[in-house]
């Protein structure tokens, strides 16, 4: 029985990944620290912000594996998958779709509020001076939005463990070196040549224009705030 390497993740999308969750630790550890480390929780959620930007451009113009539109399903699709009746998938299948997009919702929502957000001491997000009461507003939920990542990562972390375990696949590995082994039985007709996403380097140096290009863009925002501090989770 043979088997095939296959280009499943491509750089940009990997660095996007792992960036994200270090971001993400470095800003709830840093916000519990408090104190002076708030200026290291602003940093991690500028940071969130920018690269959650990325993916939501990434998602329509990065390679095949990584748009929207080739592992977003609709439900009867994850019904199917969750009774068994989908066949092996490239890329995320229907679950972790599901996973993925509701990690990108809570952190957007996270990073968006943080932009309003205001603790009535030092800390007030770049945007938190345009109106007082959706400030207080967007504060509390932002506060309260913390809840629902916490239980999102910890199913993400689960999920990834069950796979590992239970159905013998590894997903830790393909996000660090990009590549997956498909044996016979489950690539069937499809041509290994063809199944491989674009990496090359112009689509690295690409990701990194857009990149540096959204980062300016949401550094700029802190910018506009009248007077200094500004907080992020």
């Amino acid at each position: 029985m043979s088997s095939h390497s296959v280009r499943v993740w491509d750089l940009p999308t990997r660095i996007f990944h792992w960036a994200l969750a270090a971001c993400v630790a470095g800003a709830y550890i840093s916000v519990k620290v408090g104190g002076l480390w708030m200026d290291w929780h602003v940093r991690f959620g500028l940071a969130v912000l920018a690269l959650l930007i990325f993916r939501l451009v990434w998602g329509f113009a990065g390679p095949r594996y990584a748009r929207f539109g080739q592992f977003v399903r609709g439900p009867s699709t994850v019904f199917a998958y969750l009774r068994g009746k989908v066949p092996h998938t490239l890329g995320h299948n229907p679950l972790g779709a599901c996973s993925v997009i509701a990690l990108l919702l809570v952190l957007g929502v996270q990073a968006g509020s943080g932009l309003f957000a205001n603790d009535d001491i030092i800390t007030t997000g770049p945007l938190a001076y345009l109106d007082d009461t959706w400030s207080a507003r967007l504060t509390a939920l932002h506060n309260l939005n913390e809840w629902p990542i916490i239980v999102l990562v910890a199913m993400h972390v689960a999920a990834i463990f069950w796979y590992q375990f239970r159905r013998r696949q590894n997903l830790i590995g393909p996000m660090v070196t990009g590549d997956t082994m498909l044996r016979d039985e489950e690539i069937g007709a499809l041509d290994p040549a063809q199944a491989h996403a674009r990496d090359n380097l112009w689509l690295r140096l690409a990701a990194l224009v857009l990149l540096l290009a959204i980062s300016a863009g949401v550094w700029w925002l802190t910018t506009l705030e009248p007077v200094g501090d500004y907080s992020f989770m």
